[in-house]
């Protein structure tokens, strides 16, 4: 017959605490050696007592290289993020929905794999992926909305100008005839008054 199910939550007795600590400790370290094994991965764990005392256990005495890759990693992975929020935040202009848009990377990032997530997980990713995606949209909407209105005020305005052009040219042109008229009409009073 099985175990039940053990509530989580703090065990308050002293003592009862401490074999237990000692006794899933010692069990968390051998499920770290046969994951070790059996999957040909490099395992550190770390583990600091309620005192402060510290246990390990390492695969192979690699502690130091397993330390280094994860140095490394954590730096490539630092840059990775900064790359990222930089592009969105020259992408766009709402700091808000990049920094939005980078902390949901940033979260995901952290997670073991994207391939690793359950039902669960992924659903939860496609749904802030989605209330994302409509805030870009909406805020993208807005700047081609103002793009749109800036450009119809522009055409008022050159519409305006060319109304004021048509005038000025409309204009000179009936001085014009006006002046050729004038004209005209003395050479006729000149022809008038000679004969």
């Amino acid at each position: 017959m099985g175990r039940g199910k053990v509530e989580l939550k703090r065990i308050e007795d002293k003592s009862s605490r401490q074999v237990s600590f000692s006794k899933r400790r010692n069990g968390l370290m051998k499920k770290s050696y046969e994951l070790s094994v059996l999957c040909e991965v490099d395992v550190a764990l770390f583990i600091f007592s309620g005192k402060g005392r510290l246990y390990e256990f390492s695969t192979d005495e690699s502690m130091t290289r397993i330390l280094s890759s994860y140095q490394s990693y954590k730096q490539t992975e630092e840059l990775t993020r900064v790359n990222i929020h930089e592009k969105l935040a020259s992408e766009y202009t709402d700091l808000s929905t990049a920094d939005e848009l980078t902390e949901m990377i940033q979260r995901h990032l952290d997670e073991i794999s994207l391939k690793k997530l359950e039902i669960s997980g992924l659903n939860q990713l496609e749904r802030e992926l989605h209330n994302l995606l409509r805030v870009v949209r909406v805020r993208k909407t807005q700047l081609m909305m103002g793009v749109v209105k800036n450009l119809q005020k522009q055409e008022m305005e050159l519409k305006k100008e060319k109304k004021m052009m048509m005038n000025e040219i409309m204009a000179a042109k009936l001085k014009e005839m006006d002046h050729d008229g004038d004209a005209g009409a003395h050479d006729a009073m000149t022809d008038v008054e000679i004969t």
